[in-house]
């Protein structure tokens, strides 16, 4: 294990921003992990835990020290005629881990494919896209306790899983660090191809195969969204918001045109389109401006620090708020 003092973070999240760690730790292995989390603990350092970058801010100066997960290996738990259960380690990265599970016949993440990030940081944040959320697979999560080192493993319903949201963004946000996640996939499944955007890219085809939901869920994330490694970006900066009935046919009746999906007794609006007609195409505040071909994502054009990164960003919720009343949520966590 490497404990380093003063370490940049730059090559490390993908909005390549330029920050820097009182002290960085990676690790890769269970014991590694608890040597780290023994160094921190006794100098009592905060702990900051990076997996990919791909879904964090990070200023310029972090205190403590950052942990950078990098356990990798998986383990196959069950092989039944209808599914499989596989554990995976925090530190694979998902993509990767997406096509080896289609190559295998696992069905049912073939929509989440192209999301950067590693498998750690899945639960966190509940990823989803084009209709489907991690949590439908996840059976359980493992971690390990930041301050007694004890292995923890967490059942589904202890997730709490919500809209972009689990237990791990609010009451265990700082008390553990996912090491594992325990997954149940279908070897036999229809693929989920109803999501508007998805069916559009579908074309003529009647009955999509895994396969072909796939390659339509690749090739539409590249249409759409910026190559981290060719203009540093986090994907969507925003989340989508969720409002009641009521609110939004009061919404609908001052802006007809608004982008929606009903989900029950609640509404989902797409923050990209609130964006766009609030005027945010085109801000820009230093070196960090909105991408030209997609509202939500914010993109560093070389030499953007976080301050310029949350400005724009508050800025574009407060033309969102001003012009539907509507306050958008950012997705990454910010450090």
């Amino acid at each position: 294990m490497r404990i380093e003092a003063d370490v940049p973070l730059a090559h490390c999240n993908t909005l390549r921003l330029p920050a820097r760690a009182e002290w960085c730790a990676t690790v890769a292995s269970g014991d590694e992990l608890r040597e780290a989390l023994d160094f921190a603990r006794t100098r009592r350092l905060a702990l900051c835990v990076l997996g990919g970058g791909s879904n964090v801010v990070l200023r310029e100066r972090i205190g403590g020290c950052v942990l950078r997960m990098q356990l990798t290996g998986e383990e196959l738990l069950e092989e039944a005629p209808g599914h499989v259960r596989v554990r995976v380690a925090a530190g694979v990265q998902w993509h990767g881990f997406v096509l080896a599970c289609h190559r295998r016949g696992w069905h049912g993440l073939e929509n989440l494919a192209l999301i950067p990030g590693t498998v750690g940081a899945a639960p966190i944040q509940n990823i989803g896209a084009y209709g489907v959320e991690v949590q439908e697979f996840v059976e359980a999560v493992g971690a390990v306790d930041r301050a007694s080192g004890e292995a923890l493993r967490l059942t589904h319903a202890d997730c709490r899983f919500a809209y972009r949201h689990s237990i791990f963004k609010s009451e265990l946000a700082e008390r553990i660090v996912i090491t594992d996640l325990t997954l149940r996939l279908p070897r036999a499944r229809g693929p989920r191809s109803d999501y508007p955007a998805l069916r559009a890219a579908l074309g003529a085809v009647a009955d999509p195969s895994p396969a072909d939901v796939l390659e339509a869920v690749m090739r539409i994330r590249r249409e759409r969204l910026p190559d981290p490694a060719v203009l540093p970006n986090v994907g969507s900066f925003f989340k989508n918001p969720v409002i009641g009935r009521a609110r939004f046919e009061r919404l609908r009746a001052e802006h007809p045109g608004v982008v929606h999906w009903a989900a029950g007794d609640v509404v989902k609006l797409a923050a990209a389109w609130l964006v766009e007609q609030a005027g945010g195409k085109g801000m820009r505040q230093g070196a960090a401006r909105v991408h030209e071909r997609q509202a939500l994502v914010l993109v560093n054009e070389g030499g953007a620090t976080a301050a310029q990164v949350l400005g724009l960003a508050s800025r574009i919720a407060t033309a969102v708020r001003e012009r539907f009343g509507i306050d958008l949520e950012i997705e990454p966590a910010v450090y």
